[in-house]
């Protein structure tokens, strides 16, 4: 029993590390955040109340108008109303002051819309809706607007039944309202749209590009070190740093090599989910976004395939790093959890939600993992963020040119091979006394 006792504890402190604990927890803290916060925007969406702009142009008599009945009954069901136009020559102002003041919606009642329910018919509402952004959690936002023209189409029909000398067709009666939608996505104007089919129709880059660099980045950089962590075990690593060749030269070629075959893979990705997703926009094929701008043309998929490489080749630059820890091809296993951390958050913040609708200490933590740049890419290119695109792009070079020089800088020290010596204090000392040591080969 003593013997089964021992081997159990060997393996459970082998296994039971910070090294394989931590990463573990904080994934643990990410999922509880992203419930935490996917609850807080399913709660949001199923609010009663909605903050809108309204103008209407029905010119009848207020004590005898529908619409301004529905306006008296939007204010009995605690609609926030930022904006109250009667004109058509108000558009302009009321879509502004829905833009400024965060609104859902601008609610247009036609000018016949009273004449259309007295005769039986359905009375038009436009609606133009405020599209904050293109995550999964941005489209909800719509649901109290849909909750609202509920009531009030319920409200109309209370009152037609309760004077039923004006009810004509019941099917009219009971459902009195047509609602036509244009939505307003920065400053792209989509007519006949609602937000719930721009999400529909977006969710391919949504979706296929946040999951695709994931893959690529977790998949590359278990490669790397796992390479790193067997060349130390076999000492191929030995006999590569004491040939007369450059070290930085070695260092390239690792990075180039391995960024290529990353590449390769992730065109290859590429391909595979774009006909995956298609499956899924069949139903929404009535619609082209690309009359409104929101496509890619040749320029914009090279600067992807780029931002994408560039991706890679800041993983890897972070892998090398890592990997100059591991002592044997075990212990590279779990050093490939941070890389797959990085990855995994923007991956998750990017499909959920915008980066624009983000609060500033998120944006600036999104900004900051180079992995969730060619996330963004293709929706920042279809909506003409070259600001955030160049500067992500400038930053994913700054952030490759720092991971390399630590590269060449450990690959010319000899911590490669003698590892990292602790005091007994518990501070390490050879990381600053190694990069200070002689880089000849």
């Amino acid at each position: 029993m003593n013997h089964l006792y021992n081997l159990i504890k060997k393996e459970v402190k082998e296994l039971l590390t910070p090294a394989s604990v931590l990463p573990i927890v904080v994934m643990a803290l990410v999922f509880a955040s992203l419930g935490n916060l996917t609850g807080t925007a399913i709660s949001e969406s199923q609010e009663s109340s909605a903050t809108l702009a309204v103008i209407n142009l029905d010119p009848t008599a207020e004590n005898d108008s529908y619409a301004a009945f529905a306006i008296e009954v939007m204010a009995a069901y605690n609609v926030t109303l930022v904006y109250n136009g009667t004109s058509a020559s108000e558009i302009e102002d009321a879509l502004q002051a829905m833009k400024d003041q965060g609104a859902a919606a601008l609610l247009i009642f036609d000018e016949n819309f009273t004449t259309s329910i007295k005769a039986g018919e359905k009375a038009a509402i436009q609606v133009y809706w405020n599209m904050k952004g293109t995550g999964l959690f941005d489209s909800l936002s719509s649901a109290p607007v849909y909750n609202t023209l509920n009531v009030i189409s319920s409200a109309i029909t209370m009152e037609l039944i309760e004077g039923q000398g004006s009810i004509v067709d019941a099917a009219n009666a009971t459902a009195p309202l047509v609602t036509y939608s244009n939505t307003i996505l920065g400053d792209k104007e989509m007519i006949g749209i609602d937000p719930m089919t721009v999400s529909g129709l977006l969710d391919s880059q949504n979706m296929m590009m946040p999951i695709l660099i994931m893959i690529i980045i977790v998949m590359v950089g278990g490669i790397i070190i796992s390479s790193m962590g067997m060349e130390k075990e076999n000492k191929t690593l030995e006999t590569l740093l004491t040939l007369p060749v450059n070290r930085t030269t070695i260092v390239a070629g690792k990075l180039i090599g391995s960024a290529s075959v990353g590449l390769v893979f992730g065109l290859i990705y590429m391909v595979g989910m774009a006909y995956y997703m298609q499956g899924f926009n069949l139903a929404s094929a009535d619609y082209d976004l690309a009359q409104y701008g929101l496509s890619l043309d040749l320029l914009d998929w090279a600067i992807l395939a780029l931002m994408m490489f560039m991706a890679i080749l800041c993983a890897l630059g972070l892998c090398m790093i890592l990997g100059a820890f591991a002592k044997n091809y075990k212990a590279a296993q779990s050093l490939t959890l941070p890389i797959s951390f990085l990855a995994m958050v923007p991956m998750f913040i990017v499909m959920f939600t915008d980066f624009n609708t983000l609060p500033l200490f998120l944006q600036v933590l999104v900004f900051a993992i180079p992995f969730s740049h060619p996330m963004m890419g293709m929706n920042n290119l279809m909506f003409d963020n070259t600001l955030l695109v160049y500067g992500g792009m400038v930053y994913l070079t700054v952030f490759t040119l720092a991971t390399i020089f630590i590269t060449v800088r450990l690959y010319k020290s000899d911590i490669l091979l003698t590892g990292f010596r602790f005091k007994k204090d518990g501070s390490a000392m050879s990381l600053m006394k190694g990069l200070r040591r002689s880089r000849k080969v």
